[in-house]
């Protein structure tokens, strides 16, 4: 089933929609299922390129945990030069590359000073917690996804007090998701930057969407990244590779990072067969996957603003759209892939009926519905989604103001 943000069951009770292909009635009926799914969940369904399954098949490869694997040394170099840092390290995911990030320089009993809703915090299964033995000060995001430098030069806690946890690390997430994926510029990285060193701790940051922000911005990841000192970003999203992200930083964050990912079972041997395409993604121009991201950014744009002119679709409210929920949706907060709205029906039902019609989207947080755009969705697709909305909405009543089953999950 499609159609939730993340998986397993929610509280509410069982999920009651039809399975697809399932007898229905009237609220399913409309254009059938097609062969082709238009999935806009998120952009971790991309399918690799053929060059990248080209370069997977031919990769040379060693083993990595001797640390002899060639196409993994070349990615690491890359990923190294592309952000201006040292060193890099492939991991299997992003929630991993956070994870040896914090385990690599926040000691047991830290605190990470980060925002409301963060992935870290919210979205990675309180690893931070559980593996890092640290604790989290969470800070409200302002609606372009940034933390008030006052307060995070509040939120340090005082070291000389023994009931106080030892403020360790800063972190920012770059795009920041709640906030309909609004990129953070550089000037303002390179000020929470000095916060934090300042304070004498670290700053990493979240960039599994960093590219995205680049291109957004007309800004390269090397100015996003500069006065990070350690950053994760995937390669399974937005650059459409099958799997795995890059932490990277200093030689000497690196080494513990790579202690870390060896703790935690991520060492990985002859893992250039998937390196490759992580290569491919990370050329330079047309031959890579960063300069196309430029394509999703004017999909998601045109969705949002086909879905802005239909009877039932309404702001997301909350920071993406900081106008309490009740007005339109502005096709303006739409800068980078993400597409954040809600509607005016029951939220589920809704998710249902566009699933039948061969369209997915997931249901997010504040009662929100997400779509993504990606590698793979073309100008076509998403007028097809503007049409099927359409479609749906037309052949569902409204729910009345205040309704809770207009946002239940």
């Amino acid at each position: 089933m499609f159609g939730r943000y993340t998986t397993g069951p929610e509280s509410g009770g069982e999920d009651s929609r039809p399975a697809p292909g399932s007898p229905s009635g009237d609220l399913y009926s409309g254009s059938a299922m097609t062969d082709r799914l238009i999935d806009l969940r998120s952009d971790t369904v991309t399918q690799p390129s053929p060059e990248m399954r080209r370069a997977m098949a031919e990769a040379e490869l060693g083993d990595d945990v001797f640390g002899d694997d060639p196409t993994v040394i070349a990615l690491e170099q890359r990923a190294a030069e592309l952000t201006g840092k040292e060193a890099a390290l492939f991991v299997a995911s992003g929630t991993m590359g956070n994870l040896v990030s914090l385990m690599a320089q926040v000691p047991r009993g830290g605190e990470i000073i980060a925002g409301h809703g963060s992935h870290s915090f919210a979205h990675e299964a309180a690893n931070f917690a559980v593996v890092v033995g640290a604790s989290m000060k969470l800070l409200p995001w302002g609606t372009d996804g940034r933390m008030d430098l006052d307060a995070i030069r509040r939120a340090w806690r005082n070291p000389r007090d023994v009931h106080d946890p030892i403020t360790s690390l800063v972190m920012l997430e770059n795009t920041h998701s709640d906030s309909m994926a609004q990129p953070l510029t550089a000037e303002y990285v390179q000020a929470v930057g000095k916060v934090a060193h300042d304070g004498g701790v670290p700053l990493h940051v979240d960039g599994a969407r960093i590219f995205n922000a680049a291109v957004a911005l007309g800004a390269s990841a090397r100015e996003l990244l500069a006065p990070a000192d350690s950053a994760s970003f995937c390669l399974s999203k937005g650059l459409a590779c099958p799997v795995g992200s890059l932490v990277v930083g200093s030689r000497d964050l690196v080494w513990k990072a790579r202690r870390a990912r060896k703790l935690l079972g991520g060492g990985m041997r002859q893992v250039g067969v998937v390196a490759a395409a992580g290569l491919v993604a990370l050329r330079h121009g047309e031959a890579g996957m960063v300069d196309r991201l430029a394509e999703d950014h004017a999909n998601a744009r045109r969705l949002a603003e086909g879905l802005a002119g239909l009877d039932g679709v309404r702001s997301p409210g909350d920071i993406a759209q900081p106008d309490g929920g009740a007005g339109p949706l502005d096709p303006t907060r739409v800068v980078t892939n993400f597409v954040l709205f809600r509607v005016d029906r029951d939220r589920a039902a809704f998710l249902a009926a566009l699933e039948a019609r061969g369209i997915a989207m997931v249901a997010f947080p504040h009662g929100q519905v997400r779509a993504v755009t990606h590698h793979g969705i073309t100008a076509g697709d998403i007028e097809r989604v503007i049409g099927e909305v359409a479609e749906v909405l037309r052949g569902t009543a409204p729910i009345p103001a205040g309704d809770p089953a207009a946002s239940a999950a």
